[in-house]
């Protein structure tokens, strides 16, 4: 018997999906998308996170989360007036 691993959200097309809307949304004026600081400085050696992977990071550590209702929350909170 062998058992075949599920694939992580980001090694499917939705997660294809998720990763282009976060570029889309970073590249818009129309959101607050700055870098962030990263505490890691082997992952990150300027300490610097950028929007796309800071969210695509909490996505992959937190499996359980809706991605659609993540994006859904994330452009209402981001969005400039």
């Amino acid at each position: 018997m062998t058992l075949h691993k599920k694939p992580g959200l980001f090694e499917t097309p939705e997660g294809d999906i998720i990763v282009e809307e976060l570029k889309r949304m970073s590249a818009s004026p129309s959101f607050l998308t700055g870098a962030s600081y990263a505490a890691n400085s082997d992952l990150y050696p300027e300490n610097s996170m950028s929007f796309v992977q800071k969210h695509v990071a909490y996505l992959r550590a937190h499996p359980a989360t809706d991605p659609q209702q993540y994006l859904s929350n994330l452009r209402l909170m981001t969005r400039v007036s």
